[in-house]
């Protein structure tokens, strides 16, 4: 069919094209009232065509398939509805996984109490050692100051028996033989008085050398027995943690099903999440390609309509972006972070890590023995800190609790890389990890993961951070 009709009083050249993708110039004119069409000449338009389409010689594809406006609304409403039941099972979950976390915190808690009692009982039992052979060296001297004045008056006694036999204070006749006249016998009988009485005297320096060490043999027993109930104490103390972290132990285990039952629902949610928008972005896409392929048939018809008058071309240009980052000031933070992030990878084991690197886990009868945290070597939360602040010479204690007494408290809203960060519930610290800055931190989790960097949890944090360097 001819795109453009002449009408009856034409006599200009129209020109026609096929779909066939030939040009046919035809003339039309008026002789003698009747219509004459002559056949010029049919030229093949491969090159026009191609030159209007901007260097391609492809036409535009047939129409993709176009959904009608009732598919399109229908699938909306669908997307919309499922998005709301998204939302809501969303909702749920993060009120589940918030309930979960204040469990695993629980958890924490005690295991940190078990860890703090442990520390405690070693203390007690050193401080009960230390006393012990303070007490073993008092008596021993204590004795051995009363043997010296048992001897020292028997020695007296044996001189004093001598003297009374002699009937004189000397002890013994013999002490005047050989002398040469009276003024001889009175010098010896003055000077075995002057003996006799430095005996009594040296007696005396005995017996206060004795009472006091019997008072301090007396003070370290009573030193001992202040350890001994002390250790006592400590041993309770750390029975009674042990028996509290197996109640929070068992309400953990009692929720590991309804948490993976969580997850999978999870799942399932993200999925509905995912193939609702699939079926949205299928429908658009749709609508999107249809009219795409409209605006390109229209281009190629104004391009085959002006072939023969102009050819245009067009491009674009892109950029990219560079981000920069800002290195750290301080070497011993620089130490501190470097030797936590050489860790990544390394998964968690309850009661691991020394100053060394990881170690041996421990049990718990619970949850870490669940996982088998005491056949392997790795971190825990509080050793991972140990290790990570022994390469700036810091020693810190195996308890949260402490190492949250260790340093400088700052707020949350001066914290920096380096500084450490912790989380409690009730007031009790029950779990720490090193900030990196750029509101990431480095931490040892939990049981059944590995030592990983992630965004810093704002729900339970402890106020303040400590900072050590």
């Amino acid at each position: 069919m001819p795109k453009f009709r002449p009408s009856c009083d034409s006599i200009r050249p129209i020109v026609y094209i096929d779909r066939a993708q030939q040009l046919e110039v035809t003339v039309v004119s008026r002789s003698r009232g009747v219509l004459r069409t002559q056949s010029i000449a049919t030229i093949t338009l491969l090159t026009a065509v191609g030159l209007a389409m901007g260097g391609t010689a492809l036409a535009v594809p047939p129409p993709p398939a176009n959904p009608s406006d009732a598919e399109l609304n229908a699938g909306r409403a669908t997307a919309q509805y499922t998005a709301g039941q998204v939302g809501e099972l969303a909702y749920r979950l993060s009120e589940a996984e918030s309930q979960l976390v204040g469990l695993q915190s629980q958890v924490e808690i005690k295991m940190e109490d078990a860890n703090k009692a442990r520390v405690d009982l070693g203390r007690a039992e050193r401080a009960y050692d230390d006393a012990r052979k303070a007490a073993e060296t008092a008596g021993a001297e204590a004795d051995a100051a009363a043997r010296q004045i048992e001897e020292q008056r028997k020695r007296l006694d044996r001189f004093a028996a001598s003297s009374y036999r002699q009937g004189s204070r000397v002890g013994s006749v013999t002490a005047y033989i050989g002398s040469k006249n009276p003024q001889d016998v009175l010098d010896r009988a003055v000077l075995l008085d002057a003996i006799s009485a430095s005996q009594l005297d040296a007696l005396d320096d005995l017996e206060r050398a004795r009472v006091e060490k019997v008072n301090k043999d007396s003070l370290t027993r009573a030193a001992l027995q202040d350890a001994e109930a002390k250790r006592i104490a400590a041993d309770q103390a750390r029975s009674a943690a042990e028996a509290a972290k197996q109640v929070a132990i068992t309400a953990q285990a009692t929720q590991a099903e309804q948490a993976r039952r969580l997850e999978a629902d999870k799942a399932g949610v993200e999925a509905q999440l995912a193939q609702a928008r699939s079926r949205v972005a299928g429908l658009e896409a749709q609508r999107g390609r249809y009219e795409s392929w409209q605006a390109a048939k229209q281009r190629e018809e104004e391009a085959a309509a002006q072939a023969a008058l102009q050819v245009a071309a067009s491009g674009e240009a892109a950029s990219a972006a560079v981000v920069a980052t800002q290195p750290s000031s301080s070497r011993s933070v620089e130490m501190v972070v470097g030797r936590a992030l050489s860790q990544l990878g390394v998964q968690y084991a309850w009661g691991g890590g020394t100053s060394r690197g990881p170690s041996q886990g421990i049990r718990d009868g619970g949850v870490a023995d669940s996982y088998g945290d005491y056949r392997k070597v790795g971190f825990d939360c509080s050793g991972l800190m140990i290790y990570a602040f022994a390469g700036a010479g810091v020693g810190l204690d195996h308890y949260s609790g402490y190492q949250y007494q260790s340093g400088r408290r700052v707020p949350l809203s001066q914290m920096r890389r380096g500084d450490m960060l912790f989380w409690q519930d009730g007031g009790r610290i029950h779990h720490v990890a090193l900030y990196l800055g750029s509101g990431r931190m480095v931490e040892a989790p939990y049981s059944g993961s590995q030592v990983r960097v992630t965004a810093v949890r704002y729900g339970g944090i402890a106020p303040y951070a400590v900072r050590i360097l």
